[in-house]
């Protein structure tokens, strides 16, 4: 029963980070924060990206935190992992080293993590039904 209560707290200590961060981050970019607009111009894409960017990080948290639809859950760790790993990806091919591109790898090993934390109950398949 403890471990059961440890990974409890785990899941939702490390979503509550990855929540909050692709919060801040999807908010900045739908309001163009000089920030993101320097970052997504440094790395080759089109300022009008952040709109949609934004808008797919703000609903992947909120897909993330509301209880039952399972599908949807799934869509969106997939989601989040294929944006971050598409962005760290970004960051080498356009020259930055490995401290630009970290943040959003943390991020995206957050994404991972949250996903393989989760309860039972926030799983599409229930793998092993004795966890």
């Amino acid at each position: 029963m403890e471990n059961k209560k440890s990974k409890t707290i785990a899941f939702w200590t490390v979503t509550g980070f990855l929540c909050f961060g692709m919060t801040l981050g999807g908010s900045g970019q739908l309001y163009r924060a000089s920030f993101n607009v320097d970052g997504i111009v440094h790395l080759g894409f089109p300022v009008y990206l952040l709109t949609i960017i934004g808008l797919w990080k703000i609903l992947a948290v909120v897909a993330i935190l509301i209880p039952k639809y399972l599908l949807l859950k799934e869509w969106a760790y997939s989601g989040l992992f294929f944006l971050l790993s598409g962005g760290v990806v970004s960051h080498f091919a356009s020259g930055d080293g490995i401290l630009e591109a970290l943040p959003v790898f943390m991020f995206m090993c957050l994404t991972v993590i949250s996903w393989y934390l989760r309860p039972a109950d926030r799983r599409l398949i229930q793998l092993n039904p004795k966890n």
